[in-house]
């Protein structure tokens, strides 16, 4: 399995890879809101906020990362969110989104990137070192409809000290139904 940076001429394939991985567990609607997400991210996210990891199998998109920019008002910490993730439903359960997950976050932090927050599976995420947090550690940018899933790491301390001030994120996640 090769890790890429890479994803120009990919984006239809990440924006497929999406559709399916979700459609396939979490049913169509699901799968066409997390593809239409991932479009809207690379149509309207600026270069120097957005980092994406693929993880290819012979050329082919197998997993896929997406960080995005968070900023926080009050810090100067780099922050950037995880989302989405996907891993092709034929190559789940072999340790590729873990993997990928790994590169991701070495490459972030190689990168002077402070802090990486997300939103989901505390069983999942913790494996690659994130830790539940509440709105105190770290504001979100709109309300949580399930603050259970609010996790987070520093990529620079041993623990994340809270972030100061109200978030705001790039224009794709200001969607209430994605948080």
């Amino acid at each position: 399995m090769e890790m890429s940076s890479q994803f120009e001429g990919q984006k239809a394939d990440i924006s497929a890879l999406f559709n399916a991985s979700f459609s396939q567990s979490e049913g169509a609607e699901e799968g066409q809101l997390i593809a239409n997400l991932v479009t809207e991210i690379f149509a309207t996210t600026a270069e120097e906020d957005l980092y994406v990891f693929s993880a290819l199998d012979q050329d082919a998109v197998t997993a896929c990362i997406l960080f995005t920019r968070m900023t926080y008002a009050n810090d100067g910490r780099c922050v950037f969110l995880l989302s989405p993730v996907a891993v092709a439903t034929e190559h789940q359960g072999k340790g590729i989104g873990q993997d990928l997950l790994r590169h991701g976050l070495n490459q972030l932090k190689d990168r002077g990137v402070d802090v990486v927050l997300t939103y989901g599976d505390i069983n999942f995420y913790s494996k690659v070192g994130f830790k539940q947090i509440t709105e105190r550690d770290a504001a979100a940018p709109l309300p949580l409809s399930y603050p259970h899933g609010w996790l987070g790491q520093s990529l620079r301390a041993p623990s994340l000290e809270p972030l100061i001030g109200p978030a705001s994120c790039v224009s794709a996640f200001q969607n209430p139904d994605l948080w």
